[in-house]
């Protein structure tokens, strides 16, 4: 791939693409393909359906990329077509409603990792080993109680790293609305882990 083309930003390389460079759509695919399937599995709970939903996203990007105005970053536009074909498919399966946590996570080394794997890794002592396994699996039941839209904040900044602005033009709420949300989110989280605070606090 073209070392010219690695440097360009998202916006540039979706201009040259529009100019007919299919070059320029590699790079962009190669950007977001992983962490896109991370998010849209994250929501579809089915890799098979979140590989067919991430090949949805990009014919979409195809199909419609004179659209975009620039308005926002392309990345945020891309995780709206990537979020709005979540709730579509939401809405189609309405009657599944369990969540696994445990589904791959994007990381910065592009291997797969858990929400459980973000909480820091315990000592070597027996009762803390156990404490942590504990605590991961109560981080995790915790998260699938929350409401939808705090859950989907959540995700989106704990886990996605996504900027609050940028949540915000995604799921096309104010920022005060999505910040409220994570709040809400962390309260609640806070309240059920209350018993693990102290241990927590050790493992850290």
């Amino acid at each position: 791939m073209s070392t010219e083309l690695d440097t360009l930003a998202d916006e540039a390389l979706l201009e040259r693409f529009q100019r007919g460079d299919a070059e320029a759509f590699e790079v962009l695919l190669g950007r977001y393909e992983r962490p896109l399937y991370n998010f849209v599995l994250r929501s579809v709970r089915d890799p098979e359906k979140a590989a067919d939903l991430i090949q949805e996203v990009f014919l979409r990007v195809i199909q419609r990329s004179d659209q975009f105005q620039g308005q926002s970053k392309l990345s945020t536009w891309l995780y709206s077509i990537a979020r709005n074909l979540c709730i579509d498919h939401g809405r189609r399966m309405v009657f599944r409603r369990h969540r696994s946590l445990d589904a791959p996570l994007a990381s910065d080394e592009g291997k797969s990792a858990t929400l459980g794997d973000r909480v820091p890794a315990p000592t070597p002592e027996a009762d803390r080993d156990s404490i942590a396994r504990e605590l991961q699996g109560q981080i995790a039941a915790a998260v699938e109680e929350l409401p939808e839209d705090q859950r989907e904040v959540f995700l989106m900044r704990q886990v996605q790293g996504l900027a609050f602005k940028d949540i915000a033009e995604i799921v096309g709420v104010s920022e005060n609305t999505i910040k409220s949300r994570m709040r809400y989110a962390l309260e609640r989280l806070q309240a059920a882990l209350e018993e693990y605070r102290d241990y927590a606090k050790e493992l850290g």
